[in-house]
């Protein structure tokens, strides 16, 4: 079991996004990596902010993983192999757990990631990818995440990226109800920076989407108005706010569309958040005079200020994940011992069948009963025997007495009680001191 990923705190927006998997394509990059030899099992997380593999082995190595990466998206992996970790076993266990609780997110303990982690199995569950292992490590996250969220106060003063985005807009705005915002996009980040943005008294928002039809429903539902991409270029100039948030695989802004809308702006200042990986807006959008472009990662300063009310539930969340990360290895382990039992009691079954057999056989061919009974218990006896005793005899032998320590706890065995060769001989002479004349000599 383990995890490969690159994140926030391991790589720039510009490298993440060039080795983010394109969201249509979740589903035929699991087909086509679960297809890599030793691969039993795999998931894979792709945001703005992370993308992560999870993978149940037979065999292979990190190496061979990392070259599929690189090759299924163009990339050269030397390119970005230092900025990856990788998490094994328990590590593993816990680092999902900390996503998915939002202990690991550029925005402490925000929600929105245990969505996308469950979106994560639900597309591995559609490709088929997904087996025992994944889905234990999966529903045993989601649960210590609810444990999380119930039991400690990270959700407390809600804080995100979209938050961050709207908290930096304040600072710049003295009164944003005298401010328009355009939001490019309509999935749940623009939803929650609407929302946040008509919490602080943002009246005018327009909604441009690739489907109208998702704008629309957006902007009904927030009572706001809805466009297309197509006609964003006649309504740039009216916002004073832009942040925006899509799948889009090439830019949604250039350089040349924000100069326009600045000079019918006079020149008025715009404020831009590109949320997006990859990004939205063209990054020479940034040399511009009087436009203030910030990307996810400049957004860390807003981020931490509000993050210090977190900071104490953080620590009890930790104690959480280090409980569940627990447990969850030793149901995973429970679960290797019961195949373990099952092939030995297969093994047990096959050989009492055997010697059922034969004393059948042996039964209709006249043999006395009795006689048959205890030479098929002496049978049985010593093929179950045969195999437990030339190995620990052998491990003796070789100085790893724990497998006799073993045997005698898996049977019950009470320890033999070491003689002390020597005790007789003290008992006797204490025996002989006793009953000499303790008087001094005359």
């Amino acid at each position: 079991m383990l995890i490969l990923g690159i994140n926030h705190r391991t790589a720039a927006v510009a490298l993440r996004e060039r080795v983010a998997f394109p969201e249509g394509e979740h589903i035929l990059a699991l087909k086509n990596g679960a297809r890599l030899p030793g691969v039993l099992e795999l998931g894979l997380l792709s945001t703005c902010n992370r993308t992560e593999l999870f993978v149940a082995q037979e065999s292979g190595n990190v190496d061979s993983l990392v070259a599929w990466w690189s090759a299924y998206l163009d990339v050269d992996s030397a390119e970005f192999a230092e900025s990856l970790y990788c998490y094994r076993g328990e590590e593993a266990a816990r680092h999902i757990m900390r996503v998915a609780s939002g202990l690991d997110s550029m925005v402490l303990g925000e929600p929105q990631i245990l969505g996308q982690l469950k979106d994560a199995y639900a597309l591995a569950r559609d490709a088929g990818t997904t087996g025992s292992q994944l889905t234990r490590l999966f529903e045993h996250a989601f649960s210590v995440a609810k444990r999380v969220r119930t039991e400690t106060a990270i959700g407390e003063n809600p804080v995100s990226v979209a938050y961050a985005a709207v908290s930096m807009a304040r600072q710049i705005f003295a009164d944003l109800s005298r401010n328009s915002a355009l939001l490019i996009g309509a999935g749940k980040t623009i939803e929650l920076v609407a929302r946040h943005l008509q919490e602080v008294g943002v009246k005018d928002i327009t909604i441009a989407n690739r489907s109208t039809d998702r704008a629309d429903a957006l902007a009904k539902q927030l009572g706001c108005r809805a466009i297309g991409l197509a006609e964003i270029p006649d309504a740039l100039h009216l916002a004073d706010i832009v942040i925006s948030s899509t799948a889009s695989q090439l830019p949604i802004l250039g350089k040349g569309a924000v100069e326009r809308a600045i000079k019918r702006r006079k020149h008025k200042p715009m404020f831009m958040v590109d949320i997006a990986v990859p990004r939205d807006v063209e990054q020479e959008v940034s040399e511009l005079d009087d436009v203030f472009l910030y990307t996810v990662d400049d957004l860390r300063d807003v981020i931490a200020e509000n993050l210090k009310s977190r900071e104490g539930a953080a620590q009890e969340a930790e104690h959480l994940i280090e409980t569940g990360a627990s447990e969850f290895m030793y149901q995973l382990r429970a679960l290797d011992a019961v195949s373990t039992l099952k092939q030995f009691r297969q093994q047990s079954e096959t050989l009492r069948d055997q010697e059922v057999d034969k004393a059948l056989r042996a039964l209709q061919a006249g043999a006395d009963p009795e006689t048959l009974l205890r030479s098929m218990a002496r049978s049985l006896t010593n093929k179950f025997l045969h195999e437990p005793t030339v190995r620990v005899r052998k491990a003796t032998a070789e100085g790893r007495s724990e497998a006799a320590d073993w045997l005698r706890e898996l049977h019950g065995l009470v320890p033999l009680t070491v003689i002390d060769d020597n005790a007789p001989r003290a008992k006797a002479q204490d025996l002989h001191n006793s009953n000499a004349d303790p008087s001094p000599h005359r």
